[in-house]
């Protein structure tokens, strides 16, 4: 099988492996190499993911590779603009793990590199593409709750010593602040769902004070409120030092009904106002890489490719608009929780 798109890997760690195995079950797309500052054995890494693939130590090297058409910036965070920015200039598209970048200067920066060199990116908010959040977007687009006026959504994922990404993640350098590490998903697919342009944010941030979450350089628990132009409110906390099962909490208000997690009510439906109706949906309900929603949304990048346009829902240009909000609600909590002008961003 011919493969239009031959995508170089920048970065081999846990999110990485989850990328390939996704990238690989697309249909028009391949992982063709890799490029990390371990040493790899091309054989080995051949044989494990199924596929032909060449090892790089130089992302340099990597980049003048013409047969690579796409590259997936999966390393540090701190490390992304440096590599998402070298790939646009080099004219390759990219997909790029979230966080975008540990600022807004840097974000931008990579976004103007893309537009410049005329190549598109994908931004890993892949809840925007899990189950849960294409069938609220659905309920919401068909009226059934009317018009939004009030929405949470939460993100609750303790990531202590038993995860992954607690090594690096517990710096400011690389986690930059717990909106920004993780509960960047809750924020966006909050901004997804409620629709309209936020005005302003206030944020307050705090932390625990168990010893497992000690080596934290910054407030592990934040709470940001979202004043939207057209009236609406939001909430987002984005917790990653509690002690309790995942859970990425949603509930919407608005004026034909209500809806929370994978419950609804709807005036429209006449449904009975004292109990939920239930709706059949796989919830976004885990922090394991390997069970998020990357084969759709890749899927839908290579799609975009071939049509020569923006991803929905995921471009780069889509995704600076919640980094926009996301770095003005850290900027609200570093401030004691001064209230933030969108504006001021800008």
């Amino acid at each position: 099988m011919s493969h239009r798109y031959n995508v170089g890997i920048v970065g081999y760690g846990w999110a990485a492996g989850a990328h390939i195995e996704a990238i690989n079950a697309t249909a028009q797309a391949r992982v063709a190499a890799v490029c990390s500052s371990r040493p790899l054995d091309a054989a080995e890494l051949s044989a494990k993911h199924g596929c032909p693939i060449r090892v790089y130590t130089s992302l340099e090297a990597m980049l003048a590779d013409p047969e690579i058409n796409v590259v997936d910036v999966t390393t540090f965070p701190s490390q992304h603009r440096h590599a998402a920015v070298a790939a646009a200039k080099a004219g390759k598209h990219i997909i790029l793990e979230k966080p975008m970048a540990n600022s807004l200067a840097e974000v931008r920066e990579i976004v103007g590199a893309a537009r410049e060199a005329g190549v598109r990116g994908c931004v890993c908010f892949e809840v925007r593409f899990a189950g849960q959040f294409l069938t609220t977007k659905a309920l919401l687009d068909s009226g059934l709750l009317g018009e939004l006026h009030y929405g949470e959504v939460d993100y609750y994922h303790g990531i202590g010593p038993w995860y992954g990404q607690f090594r690096w993640n517990t710096s400011k350098k690389e986690g930059g602040s717990a909106l920004l590490t993780a509960g960047c998903h809750a924020l966006d697919a909050l901004l997804l769902v409620m629709g309209g342009e936020v005005e302003s944010v206030t944020s307050f941030s705090t932390k625990s004070r168990s010893p497992i979450f000690e080596s934290y350089e910054y407030d592990t628990s934040s709470v940001t409120l979202l004043h939207f132009k057209n009236g609406a409110v939001g909430k987002c906390a984005a917790i990653v030092d509690c002690l309790q099962p995942y859970y990425f909490h949603t509930h919407l208000v608005g004026s034909q009904g209500s809806l929370l997690d994978d419950k609804f009510h709807s005036q429209k439906l006449m449904t009975e106002r004292g109990q939920w109706s239930k709706l059949a949906m796989k919830l976004a309900d885990s922090g394991d890489v390997h069970d998020h929603p990357y084969q759709t949304q890749f899927q839908a990048f290579f799609d975009s490719l071939d049509a020569g346009v923006d991803m929905p829902l995921t471009s780069f240009p889509e995704a600076l608009k919640s980094f926009e909000v996301i770095f003005a609600a850290d900027k609200s909590a570093a401030e004691g929780g001064r209230p933030v002008l969108l504006s001021e961003m800008r």
